[in-house]
């Protein structure tokens, strides 16, 4: 499960196995968990987080994604061989 980045209390990062799937970022904090699909930033699920800590999440998923973009195909790539 690559880490991607790691901002204050955030963990930024995805499964190995998930690609399947269409891109996407998970987000913990503790007890707290929520995932993004990358393709529009768009929240898939969360748990724990209250409203504007989700709207933070969302504001650094967008001013990252490219970061994340990046880290999932270069990941998937490899996984794929």
């Amino acid at each position: 499960m690559p880490t991607v980045l790691r901002i204050g209390p955030y963990r930024f990062f995805f499964y190995s196995e998930e690609s399947g799937e269409p891109a996407h970022i998970h987000v913990s904090s503790g007890n707290k968990a929520a995932k993004f699909w990358l393709a529009n930033c768009e929240l898939s699920r969360a748990k724990n987080f209250k409203g504007h800590e989700l709207s933070e999440l969302y504001r650094l998923i967008v001013e990252h994604r490219e970061k994340f973009m990046e880290a999932w195909n270069e990941h998937f790539s490899h996984t794929a061989n």
